[in-house]
């Protein structure tokens, strides 16, 4: 015995429920009322339907048989997820539907587990097995952190979680189950077998898409492989299910804890090529397996669903000294009023951007979210990684634009050489950028100027040629010689009433 006021012993709780190995093998509707029905048999080949969404969440459609009697009947569906949302069920049957009439449903998620079973035996008798080989009988008083047992005789024993080897309880306690289980309480006007369609959302299972993309030696083609990554951490495994991939921003009411939460795909060794048709559906885009597919729970499997060769390619630099794809993004914004403050983005940043660009139309192919990895051939043939990057959603027929990394043997330099105010409604600031190229070859840097102190602009002076790209962002094509510098400056007019 081990009193309180004795030493206490800690226990890591090893379930091992010695009497219950019988109950737990039955299935939960063994300990329902006289004329429930069993659980269902499996369902027929094709009726399985999985539609999974890249925002973390499924659509699950399963049919099933289900013997009936005249009356009073009670199915049970146990093969769903465990991370269901209920409010999205919807169950139909498709034998008799004008004779069958759906009184309730119910879902019960009470699963079989150390607490559970604990708080169901609150107040009465169980015995613990210790790690030193002694065993406690007594009405269990509490089984929230360490077990308090209350023996025959009065004594109170306190056992710490960290010493118990087995806990044994008299018999399974009603309302408990295995695994997560829909139950309908239904009326029907004729007996016999009987089929069922159950429609569901589900949390736990995403896809994205992972590309693999290949540069050639000269910089100017990629090859191109798309692979679906599909993750499954729903509770639940879907045996040769026909699967449909949607790719869109679907809005979604995230109430009721039922939200997408964030998953990591880890790429599992890809499957062979399967034959996968896009198509548009509503306003998303839709990729269907073209033969079933097992998706087992805790599960990542990769379907590769675009490839493509020789697409051409374009490999540039691009010098952006705000650095507004990835930095300084407060100077990288207009604002209603103009930006008077002398230091306001004047900012340097020296890395020069790699970037790589391709049309989708070569590609023919819609590329829906993803993350990009890019490769390229060494001299001895083996394939090294150069940069990745994510793209969003982007049909064919757009262009595709790549931050690959920062180029080691170019550097910029942007200065502020000037700012004055030659009036109380205008202003003018002057910019000095150099570029410094260490290659052995000469390079095109496309040099990127954020022009947001005020709406109304003009350039003054400017050393070179430049384009307007929006409202606010001018760039300059300059060409620096092999292991030279280039310089180009500009002097640019705010003005406003």
């Amino acid at each position: 015995m081990f009193p309180i006021r004795s030493k206490s012993i800690v226990v890591p709780l090893l379930l091992a429920v010695v009497a219950l190995a019988c109950s737990w093998a039955a299935p939960p509707t063994a300990t329902r009322e006289p004329g429930v029905t069993p659980n269902p048999a499996e369902a027929a080949d094709g009726q399985l339907a999985l539609t999974v969404y890249n925002q973390g969440s499924a659509l699950v459609r399963d049919r099933r048989q289900f013997d009936l009697s005249t009356g009073f009947n009670e199915l049970a569906f146990d093969e769903v997820a465990a991370l269901i949302d209920p409010t999205s069920v919807l169950f139909r049957p498709l034998t008799d539907p004008a004779g069958t009439t759906v009184l309730e449903q119910n879902y019960q998620y009470d699963l079989v587990g150390s607490s559970s079973l604990l708080q169901k035996y609150l107040q009465q008798s169980i015995s613990v097995l210790t790690k030193d080989g002694n065993q406690y009988s007594g009405t269990l008083l509490s089984g929230a952190g360490d077990i308090i047992l209350q023996a025959s005789n009065g004594e109170v024993i306190v056992i710490r979680q960290d010493q118990i080897q087995q806990f044994t309880f008299p018999e399974l306690p009603q309302g408990l189950i295995s695994k997560p289980t829909l139950l309908w309480r239904l009326m029907a006007e004729r007996a016999g077998r009987q089929d069922f369609e159950l429609t569901y959302l589900t949390n736990g299972i995403g896809w994205q898409a992972d590309y693999v993309v290949l540069l050639t030696e000269a910089d100017d083609a990629v090859d191109l492989d798309g692979w679906v990554t599909l993750s499954n951490n729903s509770g639940a495994s879907f045996v040769d299910a026909q699967l449909k991939l949607v790719a869109g921003d679907l809005q979604r009411l995230l109430e009721g804890g039922f939200a997408a939460d964030e998953a990591e795909f880890m790429a599992a060794r890809p499957e062979a090529t399967a034959q996968v048709e896009q198509r548009e559906f509503f306003e998303y885009h839709l990729y269907e397996i073209g033969r079933p597919v097992t998706v087992n729970n805790h599960e990542s499997k990769q379907i590769e669903f675009v490839s493509a060769s020789g697409v051409p390619a374009e490999k540039f630099f691009v010098y952006d000294g705000l650095q507004c794809r990835g930095g300084y993004y407060y100077y990288c914004s207009f604002y209603g009023y103009p930006q008077t403050d002398p230091s306001y983005g004047v900012a340097s940043n020296p890395k020069v951007m790699v970037m790589l660009e391709f049309d989708t139309e070569d590609v023919d192919a819609d590329l829906p979210r993803g993350r990009v990895r890019v490769y390229q051939e060494d001299v001895d043939g083996a394939a090294l990684l150069v940069g990745e990057d994510a793209i969003d959603h982007t049909p064919k027929g757009e262009h595709l634009r790549l931050y690959v990394g920062d180029a080691f043997d170019i550097i910029g330099e942007r200065i502020q050489t000037d700012f004055t105010r030659p009036t109380d409604n205008s202003l003018e600031e002057s910019f000095e950028i150099t570029l410094r190229n260490h290659k052995d070859e000469a390079v095109e840097i496309r040099v990127v100027e954020h022009l947001f102190r005020w709406s109304d602009w003009r350039l003054l002076r400017p050393s070179d040629d430049y384009t307007a790209l929006d409202a606010h962002t001018i760039e300059f094509r300059v060409t620096v010689p092999a292991n030279g510098e280039r310089v180009v400056d500009y002097t640019v007019r705010y003005f406003w009433p």
